[in-house]
């Protein structure tokens, strides 16, 4: 993506202090979602960089609760690829799976139904930011659950301070250093 384009989406997004407790810097992804053209650049750059990446196809894009649900789809759609959520523990009917995680404020339970990801897929999981890592592992953890793979984690926007991206089980892709 050009240099041009990744400073317009940084300049799009929002900044909300002490939200959603004291000390936290919210990044809102919310205001690209304003600008038609800003999605299109920044969809248009994640389904770029999986096609150039891997050779092999995508079977499935997992997209995180709540905003890898924006970006997910869309995603999937270009790609051919299967779209999963992964929602808050009580959120999905039937049989789930289940992963405990921490992130920068707190303690959650992700979940995601046990027939929505076939064995042996190739699974890219997709979220609008990655600070500890917390959320995204547990994603991988249920991908593993399903007897899948996940080849890629990908991110809007990265927190590399925290270096949540170490801590999970395949690379990852951000277009935004925080």
């Amino acid at each position: 993506m050009p240099n041009h384009d990744i400073e317009r989406l940084k300049n799009l997004l929002g900044t909300h202090p002490d939200f959603p407790q004291k000390g936290i810097v919210f990044k809102d992804l919310f205001p690209i979602f304003q600008d038609p053209t800003a999605v299109e650049a920044l969809i248009g750059n994640i389904v770029h960089h999986i096609n150039s990446t891997y050779e092999e196809k995508i079977d499935v894009i997992v997209g995180l609760d709540a905003r890898g649900f924006l970006l997910g789809p869309l995603v999937a759609l270009r790609l051919g690829a299967a779209f999963v959520p992964v929602r808050k523990q009580g959120k999905l009917p039937g049989e789930c799976a289940s992963a405990i995680y921490e992130k920068e404020y707190g303690k959650d339970v992700f979940e995601m139904q046990k027939d929505a990801v076939k064995p042996n897929s190739r699974v890219i999981i997709i979220d609008d930011l990655i600070a500890t890592g917390g959320s995204a592992g547990a994603a991988g953890e249920l991908v593993k659950k399903c007897g899948a793979t996940t080849v890629e984690y990908v991110f809007v926007m990265e927190l590399g301070f925290l270096n949540g991206s170490q801590k999970l089980d395949a690379p990852t892709y951000s277009l935004i250093q925080l």
